[in-house]
């Protein structure tokens, strides 16, 4: 792909995000280890709310040694509320690693550690140590495909491998760190899903898409996964202040996570009655708790102090299964 065209658009976008870019905790410096860690709060999580999370968890974790030698249950205590708790577990897993080796600089390189995927790799490897390539998020698709006019399945293979080699020729021509985070700020505040703001993005008048009148209709919709129906019967087994787990590898959703055992069915429509719904990623829960006096004597369970339930497992599943069993007699 040739980058000489690019270089007006190059000039335009760094000069606007110069004069426009928000002032975030993690643009500061160029800490591969802060900017490794707000870009994974980042993923499925909004800047407002990540804010106060990343001054809290650099608070705890100043460092990445620090995150290295803390207990896991720790880690996610610290991430709770934030939900998607495998980002956690990954952050943790990967920064023994990087404790020990250092960061390395170049993306080709950090994709190789736990949770570091081609956006996340490209995102650390050019804002901290200025790798030329370009990241591709939402944001960055969503801009590229109105500047271009990309009529495309942006979510294929082919269509991703297009707009990759689009955003590493932009960070090609120089100072990728800014660029990289120029596109996403276009995306963030200017070129955003509805309701853009044409008149002050600063291709305005370079838009393919905007000639077109395509803003709104560009990129294509990605079509919905379609939402699968689970019924779970948990089964509270209690003694004093205390409740039992169990780490499961069976079930269509948290998986490898403590949780509470009871058996998880696919149906085709929503029972009529249940404790508790949950939703996680395209997966409609409905709870229906039970309690039990009978103690298991299964090893592999474990008993854990209820107020350290949220230390084991921080998903709000469980909390909201314990408030059903409050009410229940076994």
């Amino acid at each position: 792909m040739k980058t000489g065209p690019l270089s007006k658009d190059h000039s335009l976008l760094l000069s606007w995000y110069r004069a426009n870019r928000r002032d975030l905790p993690w643009r500061r410096n160029r800490d591969p280890y802060q900017i490794w860690v707000s870009e994974v709060m980042l993923q499925q999580t909004t800047v407002a709310a990540v804010v106060p999370y990343y001054e809290k968890f650099l608070t705890l974790f100043p460092r990445v040694e620090d995150l290295a030698q803390a207990p896991e249950n720790a880690v996610l205590k610290a991430w709770a509320g934030l939900g998607y708790y495998s980002r956690a577990r990954n952050l943790h897993k990967a920064a023994k690693a990087l404790a020990e080796k250092g960061f390395p600089k170049a993306a080709a390189e950090l994709i190789e550690y736990p949770g570091f995927g081609p956006y996340t790799s490209a995102a650390v490897a050019s804002i901290a140590f200025g790798d030329r390539v370009g990241v591709l998020d939402g944001n960055v698709i969503r801009v590229l495909c109105r500047r271009f006019g990309l009529d495309v399945d942006w979510w294929t293979t082919t269509a991703k491998k297009d707009l990759q080699a689009r955003a590493d020729a932009f960070a090609q021509l120089g100072q990728p760190d800014e660029i990289n985070q120029a596109l996403m700020e276009l995306g963030a505040t200017i070129c955003t899903p509805q309701s853009p703001a044409c008149l002050l993005c600063p291709w305005t008048s370079r838009c393919e898409a905007r000639r077109a009148d395509q803003v709104r209709s560009l990129p294509r919709p990605k079509p919905r996964k379609k939402i699968e129906i689970w019924t779970w019967s948990p089964v509270v087994f209690r003694k004093k202040n205390q409740v039992a787990l169990l780490q499961r590898h069976d079930t269509p959703v948290l998986r490898g996570q403590w949780l509470f055992p009871g058996d998880f069915e696919q149906v085709k429509k929503k029972p009529s009655s249940f404790h508790a719904r949950h939703g996680i990623t395209h997966h409609d829960l409905y709870v229906n708790v039970s309690t039990s006096s009978r103690l298991p004597r299964d090893p592999s369970f474990q008993w854990v102090d209820l107020d350290k339930v949220v230390e084991i497992n921080p998903s709000k599943l469980l909390q909201k299964i314990l408030d059903a069993a409050k009410g229940l007699k076994p």
